[in-house]
């Protein structure tokens, strides 16, 4: 026992290493607010694609859906395919617009930033708004990672909660301060790397020590023939609510500040293309090794090669670290452990780095006239994210169920209140700051309201819905009523129409002239937003 303890350390301390070498490596390319919030905008397809499906997917893919899917079937499989499906029309139909307009309109370096620069609100109120939804959520949301790495550290070597709690919280602060977006965004990309190979060798391996694809088949229908039916053998209309449920969570992606930061960073919108077939790829690979990670574990458990986790109260979420252990030598084993850190980690990171850069860009710089200069937003950054840290670790320290219910609704509130917004403003013209504002706000109270008050009224349809389309709804009418034409965003979205359309080395040259991306000899874009005349 002591060896393979000492083999899976050994693994942790080399992965360790790893993400805080990556750290260094960000840190000597940062120079400015732009390179530590948006790293320059010079992401790689294949860096955007993994960082952001490692940064979306965290433990859940590793945990969460496996243990699922072992305790009840593929009926299960519904949320990844709503997931993969969400993903694939964020790549297609986000991404390449939402990464020049970013630029065109005011070199805008977050999700709330890019609205009010966008939309020309004069008050600049949809940009505070909008940072501190993303302040508020996040901080909890990174609270509940550090509480998912003290319980792994716990539950795996035994070691005390806070301890644990403490060392993967401070890998990541270490590594999100001093390299800032490029040393979250290529942490990711290795993170991304390690689930992918975990997923694929756990059910490779572990099909062959239960003996083939038929007896696993043949084993699963005896134990329960409704573990391998897409319906679980259900077709009530409950059961039909719960499989559109998992379709829904696909609209949540395009209202996350953590995902979508990856198009306004990729190098081109034309690499945008590649990136979405890097990252689906990715998805469809990862989600297939989960759920044959399950259903060989449930077979393994079943033959007594692992323990029975079917119990439930959380043991399922074990069974990829189970399957792991049994399979593999200490060191292997151990870098499974580290793939399912990995997913803790790689998500942590990426929220810490949006939220500190809606507390710097969005809350703090709309209540100031100073320019912040290059050296003093990186340090602004850094404290933000230091900050933010030292909240969600002391929500984290007590380990509180509060903490962690609010996170299962979170996804919901960011896509009801961000998602239709990102979609209307990059296809509408008539979009207004007023519309988006009432859209954004209904939308966020919609969730929290359908989840506790209405959702049993309508067999516990996903609050996501209702407030995604009680935000587009609410935009759409009051921005009807209050639309007036306005030069300077039909300018601004021509402009970004035409780089789009560009080739490829077209817009690189583009970019080489006004490498900010912004138009500010035709459309000078005022230096405060709370100092913009009221065009709309």
């Amino acid at each position: 026992m002591d060896f393979e303890l000492n083999g899976q350390a050994i693994a942790m301390i080399i992965y360790f290493v790893a993400m805080i070498i990556i750290g260094i490596y960000g840190y000597m390319r940062t120079s400015n607010l732009d390179d530590y919030m948006l790293g320059g905008r010079s992401l790689p397809p294949a860096v955007a694609a993994l960082s952001a499906g490692a940064a979306d997917m965290s433990g859940w893919l590793l945990m969460g859906l496996p243990g699922t899917l072992y305790l009840v079937g593929v009926v299960e499989i519904w949320i990844a395919v709503g997931l993969t499906l969400g993903a694939w029309l964020n790549w297609k139909i986000v991404a390449p617009r939402l990464r020049v307009y970013t630029a065109v309109s005011g070199n805008s370096i977050t999700v709330p930033s890019y609205f009010s620069h966008r939309l020309k609100d004069p008050s600049n109120f949809i940009r505070v708004i909008a940072g501190i939804i993303i302040l508020i959520f996040f901080t909890f949301y990174v609270s509940s990672g550090m509480v998912a790495g003290g319980t792994f550290f716990e539950s795996t070597f035994g070691m005390n909660y806070h301890v644990g709690m403490v060392l993967v919280a401070g890998i990541v602060i270490l590594y999100t301060l001093i390299g800032g977006f490029l040393a979250v965004s290529w942490t990711d990309t290795v993170q991304g790397i390690m689930m992918l190979l975990a997923l694929v060798m756990v059910p490779i391996f572990g099909l062959y020590a239960i003996g083939g694809w038929s007896e696993m088949t043949s084993t699963l229908n005896a134990i329960d023939p409704n573990l391998l039916s897409l319906t679980g053998g259900d077709t009530s209309l409950k059961n039909f609510v719960n499989v559109l449920n998992g379709f829904v969570w696909g609209l949540g992606y395009f209202g996350m500040p953590h995902i979508i930061v990856r198009f306004m960073a990729i190098r081109t919108p034309h690499e945008a293309t590649n990136a979405r077939r890097i990252g689906i790829g990715w998805m469809v690979l990862s989600v297939f090794g989960a759920v044959f990670t399950a259903l060989v574990g449930r077979v393994a458990t079943h033959k007594g090669l692992i323990e029975d986790l079917t119990a439930g109260n959380g043991l399922q979420e074990a069974v990829f670290l189970k399957m792991g252990q049994h399979l593999f030598s200490p060191i292997i084993a151990g870098f499974m452990l580290a793939a399912i850190l990995a997913a803790i980690m790689s998500t942590i990171s990426s929220q810490l780095i949006v939220t500190s850069s809606a507390l710097v860009e969005d809350v703090y710089r709309a209540f100031t006239v100073k320019d912040i200069s290059g050296k003093e937003g990186v340090l602004l950054g850094r404290i933000a994210v230091l900050a933010v840290s030292v909240v969600a670790a002391l929500l984290a320290w007590p380990r509180s169920d509060t903490v962690l219910g609010l996170v299962a609704f979170a996804w919901a509130g960011f896509g009801a209140a961000f998602g239709p917004i990102v979609i209307m403003s990059l296809y509408s013209r008539r979009l207004t700051w007023q519309g988006a504002v009432t859209g954004m706000v209904a939308g966020a109270v919609m969730v929290p309201v359908w989840k506790y008050l209405l959702a049993g009224y309508f067999f516990g349809l996903y609050e996501l819905l209702p407030g995604f389309l009680i935000n587009f709804l609410l935009a759409w009418i009051v921005s009807k009523t209050t639309y007036r034409p306005n030069e300077q965003i039909d300018s601004e979205m021509d402009e970004m129409l035409r780089r789009v359309a560009m080739s490829s080395d077209e817009f690189k040259a583009e970019e080489a002239k006004d490498p900010k991306g912004e138009m500010e000899e035709a459309i000078p874009v005022p230096e405060t937003p709370w100092k913009q005349d009221n065009q709309t």
